[in-house]
């Protein structure tokens, strides 16, 4: 389903041993390779987010390179 620029939605059914297929639209847009390792962040209130493992380790590193944070420094 197409919604506003950059944005999508899409449904996937879990079948009997818990998986799910990230339909075919999907893993083109974000490039989701056979083999790729992805992350289930959750909330029990909010629900379930899956983020491309290279993307979520991007950020990490950025994170954790990045000097002065207040938890560094006392603030």
């Amino acid at each position: 389903m197409k919604g506003p620029e950059g944005k999508h939605a899409w449904t996937a059914r879990v079948g009997e041993k818990g998986q799910i297929v990230i339909p075919k639209e999907a893993r083109e847009i974000f490039g989701i390779k056979p083999g790729d390792t992805l992350l289930l962040l959750g909330d029990e209130s909010k629900g379930l987010a899956i983020v491309k493992g290279s993307m979520f380790s991007a950020l990490l590193e950025k994170v954790l390179s990045s000097n002065g944070s207040d938890s560094e420094n006392g603030s």
